[in-house]
């Protein structure tokens, strides 16, 4: 599977410049309508975690080795959460990768049970790992039934590699599965 932001067929072609020539305010609507319908995505960013990368002594199941949410972090989480909401979804499939930040991140939103995907953990420090955790990314998104939203919670790094967007912390980037199971990026939410 590869990401592709070429032209898609017939209706989905004709919201996407929709969508482009909207309002920001009816991109966001088109946006969130995406999600309730299914097909799509949501990559999150983590929330508000000050720094970059983590430390030498980094350990997984160690929070205090690990960059973490700050007090603000926390509370654009559960803001993000609360926006979902508003939206109209109120419970999602939510995976999460295991470092620290973005577990918590994940809790915060409220929006179901947290379910770890070792995929979406971050290769910032191990670029090597890069090709073969977005090959496994992309073949988890392919198996997924998309009968409900599904917010993937994840690093910087990862939403690059897979979409070629470099995006803000907690923001999100909405995704399209085609039905020969191409991904498509479909548009960005700033969440605050």
């Amino acid at each position: 599977m590869s990401i592709r932001c070429t032209a898609l067929a017939g209706a989905f072609l004709a919201t996407l410049i929709t969508v482009a020539m909207a309002t920001p305010a009816a991109a966001d609507d088109a946006l969130w309508k995406a999600l309730r319908s299914g097909e799509h995505v949501a990559l999150l960013r983590h929330a508000l975690a000050p720094g970059t990368g983590d430390p030498a002594e980094f350990a997984l199941r160690d929070c205090s080795t690990q960059r973490n949410l700050s007090d603000q972090g926390r509370g654009q989480a559960a803001r993000i959460g609360a926006r979902f909401r508003a939206n109209g979804i109120a419970a999602a499939r939510v995976a999460s990768s295991q470092w620290c930040r973005c577990l918590e991140t994940a809790r915060l939103l409220d929006l179901g049970p947290v379910e770890e995907l070792p995929p979406l953990n971050s290769f910032f420090r191990r670029g090597e790992r890069r090709d073969a955790q977005t090959r496994a990314l992309q073949a988890w998104l392919g198996d997924q039934a998309l009968e409900r939203p599904i917010v993937l919670v994840t690093h910087q790094v990862n939403i690059t590699a897979l979409t070629g967007i470099f995006p803000a912390s907690g923001e999100l980037v909405v995704l399209r599965r085609d039905s020969d199971g191409t991904l498509s990026v479909v548009g960005r939410l700033e969440t605050e």
